[in-house]
This record gives C-alpha cells, sequence and structure tokens, in this order.
C-alpha cells in the first residue's frame, strides 16, 4: 500500500525511518537498531555493534574494499532527533506525512535521517551494479549528536575499534541551501559555555551600597554584548559572508538575589560563545579576563564547554581527497559554496583526531529547517540526493594509493 503511494521504494524507507521516534529526551535507540540490522541483512553487510556508553550503541556496516590495506571512506550518520513543539505542528511531527507537492514532514527529514538512508540506497544501487569499492566504505551510525555527542562519537573515536577502522576521509551532516548552489562545511566553530560571578556586597536595598553584585554584573554584560554588536557589524559588512565566519555571543543566563529588598551577594550571568577557527583563542580569554578584572574586584568566570580544537580540513584543489569530492559535484553540474559550520555536528570530533571530514547534506532548494517546527524535505530533493552518493562514494573510494599506504 505504502509502496504505491509513495512510488519509489527508497521514499518508504525515508518515511519508515522517519516515524521511529528517536527523540530526546528518550530516544528509542533500539528500534533505530532493529531498523539498521534489517538493511545490513538485506546488504548482506557485516554490522558491528559497540556499546561506548550505557545504552549508547554505535553501529557500522562495512562494504569491505578490494584492497582492504588502504585507508577506508567513513559515511556517518546521527539516529537521534531533536524535541518537537507538537502544537506548531501541521501534521504529526512523527508521521511523515506527504503533502500533494512530495513534502515530507517529520522530525529528522534534515536533520539528518535523509542521509543516512541516502548512504544506504546509493550502496544498494551500486551493489546492483555490481561495482566493487577499491577502499573498504563504513557507513556509522551514532546517538547522542543532539544532545553535545559526549556519549557517542566524542568517546568513540577514542576508541580501540575506532581506531581499527583505518579512517583515511568521512563525510557527515552538511545544512540545505535554500539556492541553487550545495553547502559543504570544512570546519566549525568552537563552542564555548561561559558562567562569570560577580560577588559584592549585600545590603539592604534601601540604601546605596558600595561594590555590589549588579554593578560588576552590568560591566560584564555590557562588555560582552558590545563585543557581540561589533561582530555582528562584521557579519553584515562584506569582510565576513557567512555565520561561520565571526564569532557569536548570546547571553542565555542570569542567576541572582532572593528578595526585592534585600541587595544580593551574587550574581552570575551565561554566555553561549561560537567561535570561528581564525581567533587566536588564548587571546581571546585573555580578552575574557581583561572584561571581568575592568568589572570590579573577585570578578571570575568558568566555562561548563570549552572546545579549542581548530583542525580545518582542505579544500584545496591539490588535495587528493577534496578534489575527487569537488571534481565529482562539478561532473554533476553542482556548484559548491565552501562554509564554516556555524553551529556544532560529530564531524568537529572526527577532525580532533586527525581525520578530514566534510560536512555535506546533498538539499538545495530547500529552506533550512533543522531543529525548526515543521521541518520537510520534498521527495525529488530526497531522491536527488542517492544519485549524488552514488557518484560519490565511487570518486572518494578511487582516490589513488598516498605513499604511506603503498
Amino acid at each position: 500500500m505504502e509502496l504505491a503511494a509513495d512510488g519509489d521504494p527508497s521514499v518508504s524507507l525515508f518515511r519508515e525511518y522517519l516515524r521511529l521516534k528517536t527523540v530526546h529526551p528518550e530516544p528509542d535507540y533500539d528500534a533505530a537498531l532493529r531498523f539498521l540490522d534489517r538493511i545490513a541483512e538485506e546488504l548482506r553487510l557485516p554490522m558491528k555493534k559497540i556499546e561506548v556508553c550505557p545504552g549508547r550503541v554505535v553501529s557500522i556496516m562495512t562494504w569491505e574494499g578490494t584492497k582492504p590495506t588502504l585507508k577506508s571512506i567513513l559515511l556517518n550518520s546521527h539516529t537521534d532527533v531533536v524535541p518537537v513543539y507538537q502544537e506548531h505542528w501541521k501534521y504529526d511531527a512523527f508521521s511523515a506525512f506527504k503533502d500533494a507537492e512530495g513534502n515530507i514532514y517529520a522530525r529528522g527529514t534534515q536533520d539528518m535521517k535523509c542521509v543516512t538512508i541516502q548512504y544506504i540506497q546509493a550502496i544498494r544501487r551500486l551493489m546492483a551494479d555490481g561495482w566493487k569499492p577499491i577502499r573498504t566504505v563504513h557507513l556509522m551510525f551514532v546517538p547522542d549528536e543532539e544532545v553535545g555527542g559526549h556519549k557517542g562519537m566524542e568517546t568513540f573515536v577514542k576508541h580501540p575499534e575506532f581506531q581499527k577502522l583505518n579512517i583515511g576521509f568521512s563525510l557527515d551532516e552538511g545544512l540545505a541551501n535554500p539556492g541553487d548552489a550545495f553547502t559543504v562545511f570544512y570546519g566549525e566553530r568552537n563552542p564555548w559555555w561561559i558562567t562569570v560571578h560577580c560577588p559584592g556586597s549585600p545590603g539592604h536595598g534601601s540604601r546605596f551600597v558600595e561594590n555590589t553584585a549588579a554593578e560588576k554584573l552590568r560591566h560584564v554584560i555590557n562588555s560582552f554584548l558590545d563585543f557581540r554588536e561589533k561582530e555582528k557589524h562584521r557579519l553584515n559588512t562584506s569582510e565576513c559572508f557567512t555565520l561561520g565566519d565571526v564569532t557569536t555571543v548570546n547571553m542565555t543566563m542570569v542567576k541572582g538575589g532572593v528578595a526585592y529588598n534585600v541587595i544580593p551577594a551574587e550574581m552570575d550571568v551565561s554566555f553561549d560563545l561560537r567561535i570561528p577557527p581564525t581567533v587566536n583563542l588564548p587571546e581571546f580569554e585573555a580578552k575574557i579576563k581583561e572584561w571581568c578584572t575592568e568589572a570590579g574586584e573577585d570578578v571570575t568566570y568558568e566555562f561548563a564547554q570549552k572546545h579549542m580544537n581548530q583542525n580545518i580540513t582542505s579544500t584545496e584543489e591539490s588535495d587528493p581527497w577534496w578534489s575527487a569530492f569537488s571534481a565529482s559535484c562539478k561532473a554533476m553540474n553542482m556548484t559548491l559554496e565552501k562554509e564554516i559550520f556555524p553551529a556544532a555536528t560529530d564531524s568537529r570530533f572526527i577532525r580532533a583526531v586527525g581525520i578530514p571530514a566534510i560536512g555535506f547534506s546533498p538539499m538545495n532548494r530547500t529552506p533550512i529547517l533543522l531543529h525548526d517546527h515543521n521541518e520537510f524535505l520534498n521527495e525529488q530533493v530526497f531522491l536527488k540526493g542517492i544519485s549524488v552518493y552514488e557518484k560519490l562514494i565511487p570518486a572518494l573510494v578511487s582516490v589513488p594509493a598516498f605513499p604511506d599506504e603503498a
């Protein structure tokens, strides 16, 4: 019944996967594992499962190459999706409803269940054509990307089983592009989550007390938000074109106070900073230190998260991986726009261990709706993506052996 409605088994498979509620805070990872097990059986590919943390399983489907000692290609995707506010959705966010235009509505249509199924279906087609990879191809399905990857990729890259995969190059998620071009991401900004503590003299709300927490807090907030204003201005002028090129600063939490008439002894403020790889991080932290010193005595800060790795992946034509990727896209008449990813993906953990990674989701002519209400993807855009990987995978797998692999 479903098949007739879709007219394409790939679309049916995509919609089936979208209906699995791998949604935080309690993702049904078992349902995803059963689904992926079934696909591995259909493709006759071995499936390895590694429990990296309790209840958090990374699964890997492997298509062995004819020269398995060469470095492999990783096709990475995460199985989890972010929560939904159902009252803001036109359709049930887990029904994978398809409208008359062929738009499929569901959480995960863009981020990133589409890519998972596109990898799988591209490999299914390549197998059906009798094509054999030279390098080994690993399809990896990871949990918990949407909650920071600590119990997923961040832990797994340090695992002996990860090293055994002998990865030379990785593909992972990107973003939709509303225009005709396709966006590719070669690096990411570093998230810094910081809380500034402002202690001060307490007292009665009827007096002018010196050295209050609020005065220091105001100074801190002004320093951070003045800097935010400068960066926002840079984004809107010609020197920087995308969000990934500037530092975003957002004040996200404020804490302090017990009563209307009591001057508090401490007030805290928290910020979410995303810093591009072009920024000197020690210098940037020195600036934060300076803002705290200027705000008054005993103002301190602490990090809830402080990522320092600034590895970026080469997009020089002289780089064999990039050259294979871009030439393949060019042959398909695809225009690529290279950017720094504005938020964070599992690619940052892969790059941090020295493996080149490109973030790419083949979705053009599509509004960016990841994490948004009414996330959707058109079935034609989805199907075109399978054909893209059907060309990309052979191009990457056929990169000639490097001198150290010979």
